[in-house]
């Protein structure tokens, strides 16, 4: 299974990944001048690295997310969240034009919620989601 992954990983990169990561990066950078949003830039950095190399990996809630990452996500989705919500629609267009596009265009298109609202969620190992699950409970 770990060969899947990282041959999966491997083709996401040279398609997608790459340039998903750098536009995550820059927000992040751009969030980390502004001083005042540095948390916003830590999760953009997160969310650089996730898009970098997803298969393996997924995002859960974490238990413990209240107000302040309601108000985060909110402040995200006008900032910077529909920005890098439609690079993720327009990645999965380009990648389903062709059939071996369609999975990674699918892959995509599911990245597009944690594009939108990240705050109040984190990226864990798939084979670690039950015991990331609980651990934030």
């Amino acid at each position: 299974m770990c060969d899947i992954r990282t041959l999966l990983n491997i083709i996401w990169l040279v398609l997608s990944g790459l340039w998903l990561a750098l536009g995550y990066a820059l927000a992040g950078v751009i969030m980390c001048i502004l001083i005042i949003t540095i948390p916003f830039g830590l999760q953009a950095f997160k969310l650089a690295g996730y898009a970098l190399w997803p298969f393996g990996r997924t995002v859960v809630k974490r238990a413990d997310a209240g107000a302040a990452s309601a108000i985060g996500n909110v402040l995200w989705l006008i900032l910077i969240g529909w920005w890098l919500a439609i690079a993720h629609i327009v990645t999965a267009a380009a990648l389903a034009v062709t059939i071996i596009g369609i999975p990674f265009a699918i892959a995509n298109l599911k990245l597009i919620p944690v594009a939108l609202l990240p705050m109040g969620r984190e990226v864990v190992d798939a084979d670690d989601v039950t015991g990331a699950l609980h651990a934030y409970r």
